[in-house]
């Protein structure tokens, strides 16, 4: 089983793309909507939050969580997996945490994430990157920092959207929701490649599409993360469900009200199974 944490709705982009992805696949996916947002906390709480949730995963039969938030990512993956796990009860017994932020600078980068340092020719040194976020995201540096490592020619623009993820939640109209992508869009000077660093922007990413140049190319984390889970499990076999008979166990938890959190996730998958406490 493949666990997906998000500290609340976003998550749900990537972990829909992994679901119709993956058919055979048992899936489970976890919300800390009881803690939401996490963008405002402290760092050391964002990281106690997010072990306490993996925890939760693993206990609950995943041998593998992905951490589907670029807040959690930023502050708590690399922590969790060369400080944390080697610690838990879990050591040696195959698990392991992967985040979003390594095959979306693979992808922005063409550069495998185990590459940190330039390799030449690069065929995109040349390019600006426009990487779109949220205020934690973006202040943590981390986009900056592993594209420059890779590719140190490339201009990295960080952008801050404010109120953005709020507002699709909110379920906010259409134009109020293009003004607030045109403001941040016209932070940025014609990027070649634009990152859509949260995993609630999927969901306007027609409106990046309107309010950026025709040739920019949008990079959204669903698909690359589909993409790179399925190289993932090429080279990690064991991770892959077996098949067996019978219904595939697609599972949403939440650590809020399952009734009001299953309402506001039709907004991010119309079609997903009903919440359940955690």
């Amino acid at each position: 089983m493949i666990g997906v944490f998000d500290s609340g709705f976003g998550g749900l982009t990537v972990f829909r793309a992994l679901a119709e992805r993956f058919q055979h696949q048992d899936f489970v996916y976890l919300g800390d909507h009881a803690n939401v947002p996490y963008g405002n906390r402290p760092a050391d709480d964002v990281l106690k939050l997010t072990q306490a949730a993996v925890a939760h995963l693993f206990a609950s039969g995943c041998r593998l969580v992905l951490l589907g938030c670029n807040t959690a990512t930023a502050v708590a993956a690399r922590h969790m997996q060369t400080n944390w796990l080697p610690t838990t009860e879990w050591k040696g017994r195959g698990h392991n945490v992967l985040g979003i932020i390594a095959p979306t600078v693979e992808a922005a980068t063409q550069t495998p994430w185990a590459v940190t340092t330039p390799q030449y020719p690069q065929k995109y040194n040349a390019e600006r990157i426009a990487v779109f976020g949220t205020a934690r995201t973006v202040s943590s540096g981390v986009y900056a920092e592993e594209i420059s490592k890779r590719c140190p020619r490339v201009q990295v623009q960080m952008i801050v959207c404010p109120g953005l993820a709020g507002a699709i939640e909110a379920r906010a109209p259409r134009a109020e929701l293009s003004a607030m992508v045109e403001a941040a869009c016209s932070e940025t000077d014609a990027p070649d490649r634009a990152i859509l660093g949260c995993t609630h922007f999927p969901l306007a990413a027609e409106l990046f599409s309107e309010h950026l140049p025709a040739n920019t190319r949008i990079l959204s984390q669903p698909n690359i993360v589909a993409d790179s889970l399925e190289n993932y499990f090429e080279r990690h076999p064991h991770f892959v469900g077996r098949d067996k008979p019978g219904a595939r166990d697609l599972r949403l938890m939440t650590t809020g009200d399952p009734a009001v959190v299953s309402e506001h996730a039709a907004i991010f998958w119309p079609d997903a199974p009903e919440f359940v406490a955690a």
